[in-house]
């Protein structure tokens, strides 16, 4: 991190961009996209604690289970598997959990650390890009996410199983 921030000081003196007054610019801006994105990232929390104390997650977890068990992921990390889209603080607390419980070096602490870094928080990530772009059809980026993150899910398991 050191040399990445001289190097960027000494690029922008080569440049003569006033680095200083570039930073406050950015920063400044980055307060109204905080206050754009705010009602949308408290719905998606709001959401995922509803889900979690409703137990919607756990009548999906049972009824998706014999799918995922199908797909090669591990029931265990079935929780994991469905909040990872929409929640990266939940899905770090699930992941503590399933360390505690199962370890690390099992099979199924393996699945969820690979899931934890082959997934997004996919519907976080597109309120935050599609709020501050033109972009309002949805309706081709969301769905092909969620299968690219099934697509990885299963393929770390798979590699979790062969190692």
């Amino acid at each position: 991190m050191p040399i990445l921030i001289a190097g960027l000081l000494l690029y922008s003196k080569f440049k003569k961009v006033e680095t200083y007054n570039v930073f406050v610019k950015g920063a400044k801006g980055s307060v109204n996209l905080v206050l754009d994105i705010f009602p949308y990232i408290v719905a998606i929390m709001v959401m995922v604690a509803l889900m979690r104390a409703s137990g919607i997650t756990d009548f999906l977890i049972d009824i998706l289970s014999p799918m995922f068990k199908f797909l090669g992921i591990p029931t265990e990390v079935s929780e994991l598997v469905l909040l990872r889209p929409f929640t990266g603080s939940g899905s770090y607390a699930i992941l503590k959990d399933i360390y505690t419980t199962y370890g690390v070096d099992t099979y199924v602490g393996r699945c969820a650390s690979v899931i934890m870094g082959t997934s997004e928080t996919l519907f976080y990530v597109a309120t935050v890009y599609f709020s501050q772009t033109s972009v309002k059809k949805l309706s081709y980026a969301i769905p092909l996410a969620l299968i690219c993150n099934i697509f990885g899910t299963v393929t770390a398991c798979l590699i979790c199983k062969v190692l």
